[in-house]
Order: structure tokens, then sequence, then C-alpha cells
């Protein structure tokens, strides 16, 4: 894969592979498209002949009506076949294409899901966007349209040449005088078009990263005063555009015209060759009337492929970019996962770091007993959100492992068992989905009935909303369902940690976005979810980690010291020190605080 700004760009090898896949997956329906488009090409060929054969009848003589009769019947007869043919043919194909084209978007899908949280990160929301988007409709629009237009005018163009060498094999011959011009024309067309779709490509990726950034952040572009220079930056991704777009517009303005004058150059040459041949007696009249026939014929498809030819080269570019937005297919038998044994959480060695930048965590070592709730506390920048990820097995480490009873983490994220480590952070997302959906999301809707949702909804204080909902549990929340607060939407995150039943919870500050009375309220919510669970939980603010069993102070990416919040306190080193400037930056005194 070529890297580029964004998500990588999958090699032209890998995609052709990935399009040889899709053609054997359904090799039976394309055979049966060929052939049956082969037929319809055939019976329309019978036109340029018959128009032959009827000009060396008038001119030897020999033309009379019933022969004039059949011929014209013939011809008829050949225009129902063809008729016939192509409509099974073409409804044949726009369903294959929409099989094939949802094959892709189920790979998209399922590939994406694999993606490293820290590609994604890199890369930008707008990129992601824009492949799941603007470059799976380019792609559907050549398999719908553009794909069975080309096939057919390529099958088309094939039988014309053949016929064309059944009438004159020296007349067709003249056919090469004007394929040098096409070829090379053709050749220094597509040496340099795919280079400037991607180019297209990735620079509409940019203007959607721009926008969504823009959009998403517009208060804190606002109280910055960002506003001229995110329009500057919008100013240049759209200039960027309009150089990609004008470099494929003289590629075109090229190597259109040269495909013109090339039919032009063999119209004219097999005028002139007929003409000689006849003046000789080598080509009756009706041949080189049948010929100029075809080559009249042959410039249709001719004209279908060279217009299409664009929109395959643009769905080329837009296949590599889809197939470069997924992680790689894991094998078909993979090796199986270890089963964990114990519940002992052991952090080893464990490095990681952003891109090509400095390691954020250094050669961190962390046991975390079963049953134990350990607090990760640390001045902003320290990893400690980077820690939880780990933890949890959405990122993987440069060096070292996350192991929770000697089972890689990571593993059990790509298993059956990837809930045994749940993270629950501050950004819970509502799935486009009934409330019993959401709920059941990780283990399955085959594996928690109705009591087991309502259970977990009781215990996280959601069930009294969820049933006064217009449908109860059936009611679709989420994008254009019923609208959530984000104290219900966080609810919902956590019922769904409860059917899951987890063996390690990481929090991430799950009520740090909410109000202060919503937070209050959903504290015993989170509590309930980690009663009986071992917990690593980010702590942003302290009172999380006033309440813990063990307190674990990250600076500068390494642990500083371990201990109780007592124990800590009384050594007055770092974590007293933060602790102290905490206090006194959010209240007078310290409040009475939960289990949390």
């Amino acid at each position: 894969m070529s890297e580029e700004q964004g998500l990588p760009v999958a090699s032209v090898a890998r995609a052709r592979e990935y399009a040889r896949r899709l053609a054997a997956r359904h090799r039976r329906s394309l055979l049966a498209i060929v052939l049956v488009q082969a037929l319809a090409a055939a019976a329309g060929l019978l036109g340029p002949w018959i128009l032959g054969e009827v000009v060396d009848a008038v001119s030897d003589g020999s033309a009379r009506g019933s022969l004039i009769d059949r011929l014209a019947l013939l011809f008829v007869a050949g225009v129902l076949v063809q008729t016939a043919l192509t409509w099974w043919a073409s409804r044949r194909s726009a369903a294959l294409a929409e099989d094939v084209l949802a094959r892709v978007r189920e790979d998209l899908m399922e590939g994406m899901v694999r993606l490293p949280l820290q590609s994604v990160e890199r890369a930008g929301t707008g990129d992601l966007v824009a492949r799941t988007t603007s470059d799976v409709n380019r792609l559907g629009h050549t398999v719908r349209f553009a794909g069975p237009h080309f096939f057919v005018a390529s099958v088309t163009a094939l039988a014309t040449v053949v016929g064309m060498l059944l009438v004159s094999p020296p007349l067709t011959a003249v056919l090469v005088l004007g394929l040098p011009l096409v070829i090379g024309a053709t050749r220094w067309y597509l040496r340099r078009a795919s280079p400037g779709y991607a180019r297209v490509m990735a620079a509409w990726a940019r203007v959607n990263n721009g926008v969504y950034e823009t959009v998403e952040g517009i208060r804190t572009a606002e109280a910055l005063g960002l506003g001229p220079s995110r329009v500057a930056g919008a100013e240049r991704d759209v200039r960027e555009i309009a150089a990609a777009e004008r470099y494929t517009l003289r590629l075109r303005t090229v190597w259109i015209p040269a495909l013109e004058l090339g039919n032009l150059v063999v119209m004219v040459a097999v005028l002139v060759a007929g003409g000689v041949l006849h003046a000789h007696g080598l080509a009756s009249p009706g041949e080189v009337v049948a010929v100029i026939a075809y080559v009249r014929f042959l410039a249709g498809p001719v004209d279908v492929l060279t217009s299409l030819l664009e929109a395959l080269q643009i769905a080329e570019v837009a296949l590599r970019r889809v197939i470069g937005a997924q992680a790689p297919t894991p094998a078909r038998d993979p090796v199986p996962t270890a089963e964990p044994r114990g519940d002992t959480l052991s952090v080893r060695g464990l490095r990681f770091g952003y891109g090509r930048s400095r390691d954020v965590l250094r050669g961190l070592d962390l046991d975390v007993a079963p049953g134990e709730r350990v607090a990760i506390v640390g001045p902003s920048g320290a990893g400690k959100s980077t820690l939880g990820q780990l933890v949890a097995g959405l990122q993987t480490p440069r060096a070292g492992a996350v192991r929770l009873g000697g089972a890689d983490t990571a593993a059990l994220r790509a298993g059956d068992m990837a809930a045994r480590v749940v993270l629950v952070t501050q950004e819970s997302h509502v799935f486009q989905a009934t409330v019993r959906e959401n709920v059941v999301l990780v283990t399955g809707a085959g594996r928690a009935g109705d009591e087991e949702v309502r259970e977990a909804l009781r215990t996280v204080g959601a069930l009294e909303w969820a049933l006064a909902l217009p449908e109860g549990l059936g009611t679709r929340v989420g994008s254009g369902g019923h609208p959530l607060s984000l104290k219900e939407a966080q609810q919902l995150a956590l019922a769904r940690v409860l059917t899951a039943d987890p063996r390690v919870v990481v929090l991430d500050e799950a009520t740090s976005l909410l109000e202060p009375q919503a937070a209050r309220s959903l504290e015993q919510s989170v509590a309930a979810v980690l009663k009986g669970r071992t917990v690593v939980a980010v702590a942003h603010r302290l009172h999380t980690a006033y309440a813990a069993d063990r307190v674990v102070m990250l600076e500068n990416g390494e642990i500083s010291e371990t201990g109780s919040h007592e124990e800590l306190m009384r050594n007055a080193g770092p974590y007293a020190r933060l602790w102290n400037s905490w206090q006194s930056a959010s209240m007078p005194s310290y409040p009475e605080v939960s289990d949390t």
C-alpha cells in the first residue's frame, strides 16, 4: 500500500486481485452474461452483412422479390433476437452489479472495524467519510452503469471485428492503420490518469476533513478567532481540487481528439482500399459496403469504450481507496485465541507512541489483581487515556504486552471473548437501532433475552424511561430515531456493559461531559456496573482516585509512584502535590464522594 496524508491507498495489484476474487465468486453469472451478450452482438451484426448481400444482388442482377423478402425477414429476426437477448443480459448485469456492490460495502464495513484506532485518528474523520460515501458512490456508478456498458461495448466491438473478418479479411486488415494512434494515445492517457484521479479524490477528502473539523469545533474556532485561518485553509484545499481537476481535463483534451482522428483515418483508409480492391476484382461492391457499414457500426462501441474508460479509471482509484480503508482480512483458519487463565491483569514493558513521534508510554509494568480498583492519575499528556485504550486492546503497543490471565487483550478483541475487557468512555455512542439492540450489541441478540435486557436497564436506572418510549424497548434511537439526552445515552452504554458481563472495566471519566446534577445521579449506575469487577479507572477528576483501592501516578509516560490515596498523601510526593493543586482549584473543601 502507498501512504498518503490520510488512510493508505491499496496498490493496483491488490485492487485487481480483489476484483478477481469478486469475479470468481460470481463466475456462473458472468459466464452466462458473456455468452448471451455475445449472441446478442452476433445477431446485431446481421444488418451490415444483409446490406452487402442486397448490394451484390442488385449489382449482378440477381435481386428478386423473394430474396429481398427473405433478407428483410432475417434482418427483422436479428433485431428481435438482439433486443430480447440484450434485455435479458442488461437485467442480469444490473442484478449482478447490485450483488457485487453489496459485497464491496460489506467487506468495507468488516475491514473498517478492524482498523487500528491510531490509523483512524491519524487519517481524520473526513478521509474516512469520503471513502465510505463519495468513493463508494463513484465505485457504485461504475458497477451499476459504466461497467456493464463497457462490457457490452467490448463484446460488441470484438464481434464486429470478427464479422468484418468473415466478410473480407483484406479490408479488415486496414484497421491496423488506426491502431498506432489509438493505442499510443490510450497508453499515454492511462499512465497519467490513475495518479491524476487519485490526486483529485485525495483533495476532496482533505476538503471533507477540513469542513467536518470546522463544523465540529466551530465554537472553539470562534472563541480563538480561527475563522480567517480556517477559511484560508478551505480556499487552499479548493485551489488544490481545481488544479487536480484541470490536470485530468488536459489529459482528456489530448486523448479524446486522438481517438477521433484514429477513427477518421480508418474510415478513409477503408474507402480507399475498398475502391482499389474492387477495381482489381478482389472485392465485390457488397463486401466493400458491408465492411464500411461495419466500420461505422464499430464507431459506436468504440466511442462507448473511450467515454467510459475515464469512469473505469476513477473506479479503479476509488476501489484502491476503499480497499485501503480496510484492515487486512484475517486468515480463514486463525490460530485460536488462548483462553485466559484467571483474571489477573498484567502489563509488561509497555511502550507506545503515535505515528513517528516519541513514545507516550515508556516501558510500563503494572499488575492488577482480580476485583481490584486501580485509578490512573497524572498531569495532562502523561498517557492516562492511552494506557486505558491499550488495556482495552484498542491500540497495539510498539513493545510489551497487556495480558488478562496470560492472554493478550488485543487478541481477545478479535474473537468471541471481546467482552472480557470493556472500555467505557465519556463519549457514549447511540447506534441507529432499537433500545433492545443497543443493549445487546456486544453479546448479540440471540444471547440475551428481554428479561436480561430489562434487568440491565433497571440496574442502571434506565428502565423507567425506556419503557415510557413510544414503542418501549423496540423504539429506534440514534441518528434519525428518538432523541436521547447525554445521561440516557450513557445509561444505555452502561446497560450494554452489564449484558456483556466483562471481567475488566476500563473507565475513562464516563460522567465528565454531563451536567453536575446528572453526573451525580449517574454515579450510582456506574457503581452498579463496576460491582464485583476489576476496574482500571482513568482519573481526570481525582475523586475517582480517592475511592480507588490503589492509585498509579503517571508522569512523562512512566509510573512515578503507586499506592493507596492515604499512603501517597503521607509520602508528600507527586500525587500529593497533584491532589492539593486539584483541591485548591476545584473547591475549598472535599465533599463526601461516592464509591465509584
